[in-house]
């Protein structure tokens, strides 16, 4: 690396990409969370189901975000692990509302951890416990009880209640992210 490359990492003028990949099951609030970061201009005003995966841009302080939107549903799940290798940060969105699938979203968190291309790597995760505004929604205290997130000793993670219709604690949980990852990089 040479002295111009030390010089803007050092002052925080490169600009960084990174990808992150965004999972949880379906119609937990994915495609909601990450269409709110995106340009006015690229906003859809219509959400409609993932398939497969797709892949969105956007930017916060200074950091390029490929976000990996993957599908949540049952058959496309198998997908995720192909991702892992290659992302550095993953946001976890859980329907805080469906209490009756929080077994199988920590199945699912689980299996992701247990990965190999995940244990050992101090990848940060966010969670965004979504749907605050459903009245049965539980706290994302009760979310991360559920979900046992103090076991994961090994990887910097952070929970945010979150309304991916309105923005609500979206912002809040991005900014940690970003920091994580910012943290990674220098320290590479």
């Amino acid at each position: 690396m040479g002295i111009w490359d030390k010089l803007t990492r050092l002052l925080g003028l490169k600009k960084r990409e990174v990808n992150v990949l965004v999972v949880g099951l379906n119609n937990s609030g994915k495609s909601t969370v990450i269409n709110h970061f995106k340009s006015e201009e690229e906003r859809s005003t219509e959400i409609v189901a993932t398939v497969g995966f797709n892949v969105e841009k956007f930017r916060n302080k200074n950091v390029g975000f490929t976000a990996f939107d993957m599908s949540g549903q049952g058959r496309y799940r198998d997908l995720w692990e192909h991702y892992y290798k290659e992302c550095q940060g993953i946001i976890f969105v859980v329907d805080s509302s469906d209490r009756l699938r929080l077994v199988v979203v920590r199945d699912e968190l689980d299996l992701l951890l247990q990965h190999p291309d995940v244990t050992g790597r101090r990848i940060p995760i966010l969670f965004f416990a979504n749907k605050m505004d459903i009245r049965e929604a539980l706290s994302s205290v009760k979310i991360a009880a559920a979900l046992g997130l103090e076991r994961i000793l090994d990887k910097p993670w952070h929970i945010c209640a979150s309304n991916a219709l309105t923005g609500e604690g979206l912002q809040e949980g991005v900014e940690w992210l970003t920091q994580q990852i910012r943290e990674l990089v220098s320290n590479k």
